[in-house]
C-alpha cells in the first residue's frame, strides 16, 4: 500500500477540505493521474496518484483534514483486468476534441450532461473542469420538435418555494472575510473618470492580425491598462504602496494582480514585474493565469504579494462600480463596459466609445491629489498611447 497524503499547499495553510473525489473507491488509477480535488481557504488543487494501482478512499468528500493526513491508499499489487473492448473505446475517445478530463467527466456524469454537447476550452478542445461546472442539461442541443415542451418545462420548474442550503467553501469564506476586513480596516474612497477608448480600439483594429501572427496571442484591453498602470505607478508610488503597522512600504516594482472570476469564486493571480513586460508578454501571462485559475491549478504563491490590482467588471456588462481594495494593497482600478456616448469635442457633439474608470484607494496612505492624478495619468496615456512610448 502507498499512502496518499494531503500535501503542503502554502505556508499559512494548516488544513484543507476534500472537495471531490475524481475516482471511486476501488477504481484502478494510473501514476500521476488526478484522483482528488482539495480546497483550501485560498485555492482549489488536485492530488495525483503517487503510484499505479487500486484506490482505497479513507476520507470522504466534504470532510476537513490537516496537512499531512492520509486520505487514501493505493494498492500497487492490484492489477486491472484485461478488457480489450475498454482499451478500444479508450483509444477511440482519446482523440475526441470533446474528451473530458477525469474531473470534468465526474461532474458531467453527476449532472447527467453528455460530453458531446459541451464546448471544451482546454488544449485541442478538451473539456476542462471549469467547462463541466458551467455546463447544464438544459444547454444540450434540442430538436425543433422538443423546443416547445422544453420551454414549458423550464417555465414550470424555474421557481418554487423550496430552499437549498450548502456549506460555504473555504475559498468563499476567505473572500468574504477579506472583503469585510478591507471595508472595516481601511479609509476606502473611490474616485472616477471617463476615458475615450477610440485610440486603443483603433490600434487593436489596425494591428490585431499582425500582433497575433507574430506573438501567438490576441491583443486585448488588459495589456494596455496594465502597461498604463505600471507607468502611472512610477509617477505616484503611494498608489503602489501599503501600510504595515506604523510603517509605509513603497515598491520599486509593479506586481499587478488581475481579478479572475472562476466557478468557485474570485481569485487574483499576480503578474510579477509587469513594469518590465511588453504587451505580448502581458497578454500571454494573463491568458496562462486565467486559464489555470478556472481549472483550479494556481499555486498559492501565484496569488500572493501583489502591489496593485485591476478588475474588469465590463466583461459582465458593468457600467460603474466601486471595487473593494485587495488588502494589504492600497488601491484597485476598476474597468467597465464600453458604450458609445455623445461627448463634446472642440465645441462639437460627437459619438465616442467611452469607458468609466474607478480607482478605490486607502486614504490613509494615498491623498486625493495622488489618486485623482494617478487616474488622470492612466486616462491620458490610453487616450494618447504615444505617451507610453515617450514615457510622458
Amino acid at each position: 500500500m502507498v499512502d496518499v497524503k494531503v500535501p503542503s499547499v502554502g505556508e499559512s495553510i494548516s488544513e484543507v477540505t476534500i472537495a471531490s473525489w475524481l475516482k471511486k473507491d476501488g477504481d484502478m488509477v494510473k501514476l500521476d493521474e488526478a484522483i482528488c480535488s482539495i480546497e483550501s481557504d485560498k485555492a482549489t488543487l488536485e492530488i495525483s496518484a503517487p503510484k499505479a494501482g487500486r484506490l482505497k478512499i479513507l476520507i470522504q468528500e466534504g470532510e476537513t483534514v490537516a496537512i499531512g493526513v492520509k486520505i487514501a491508499d493505493v494498492d500497487e499489487s492490484a492489477s486491472a483486468p484485461a478488457t480489450p473492448a475498454a482499451k478500444t473505446e479508450s483509444k477511440s475517445t482519446s482523440g475526441d476534441k470533446n474528451f473530458p478530463s477525469p474531473a470534468a467527466s465526474k461532474i458531467l456524469a453527476e449532472k447527467g450532461v453528455a460530453a458531446s454537447g459541451v464546448q471544451g476550452s482546454g488544449k485541442d478542445g478538451r473539456i476542462t473542469k471549469a467547462d463541466a461546472m458551467g455546463a447544464s442539461a438544459s444547454s444540450q442541443a434540442a430538436e425543433p420538435s422538443d423546443l416547445k415542451s422544453l420551454a414549458k418545462q423550464t417555465m414550470s420548474s424555474s421557481f418554487s418555494r423550496e430552499t437549498r442550503r450548502e456549506k460555504m467553501s473555504g475559498l468563499r469564506k476567505t473572500i468574504a472575510s477579506r472583503l469585510v476586513t478591507a471595508k472595516n480596516t481601511t479609509a476606502m474612497l473611490t474616485t472616477f473618470n471617463e476615458m475615450d477608448m477610440s485610440a486603443v480600439m483603433e490600434i487593436r483594429k489596425k494591428y490585431k492580425e499582425a500582433f497575433k501572427e507574430k506573438h501567438g496571442v490576441g491583443l486585448g484591453f488588459m495589456s494596455f491598462f496594465t502597461k498604463a498602470c505600471t507607468a502611472a505607478l512610477k509617477q505616484f508610488p503611494a498608489v503602489n504602496g501599503m501600510i504595515d503597522g506604523t510603517d509605509l512600504i513603497y515598491h520599486n516594482y509593479a506586481d499587478i494582480g488581475v481579478a479572475v472570476s472562476t466557478p468557485r469564486g474570485l481569485v487574483v493571480p499576480v503578474i510579477r514585474n509587469a513594469e518590465s513586460m511588453g504587451l505580448a508578454q502581458i497578454e500571454s501571462k494573463i491568458i496562462e493565469l486565467a486559464t489555470r485559475a478556472k481549472e483550479g491549478k494556481l499555486s498559492i504563491d501565484e496569488m500572493q504579494n501583489g502591489t496593485f490590482t485591476i478588475t474588469n467588471g465590463g466583461t459582465f456588462g458593468s457600467m460603474l462600480s466601486t471595487p473593494i481594495i485587495n488588502i494589504p494593497q492600497s488601491a484597485i482600478l476598476g474597468m467597465h463596459n464600453i458604450v458609445e456616448r455623445p461627448v463634446a469635442i472642440n465645441g462639437q457633439v460627437v459619438i465616442r466609445p467611452i469607458m468609466y474608470l474607478a480607482l478605490s484607494y486607502d486614504h490613509r496612505i494615498i491623498d486625493g491629489r495622488e489618486s485623482v492624478s494617478f487616474l488622470k495619468a492612466v486616462k491620458e496615456m490610453l487616450e494618447d498611447p504615444s505617451r507610453l512610448l515617450l514615457d510622458l
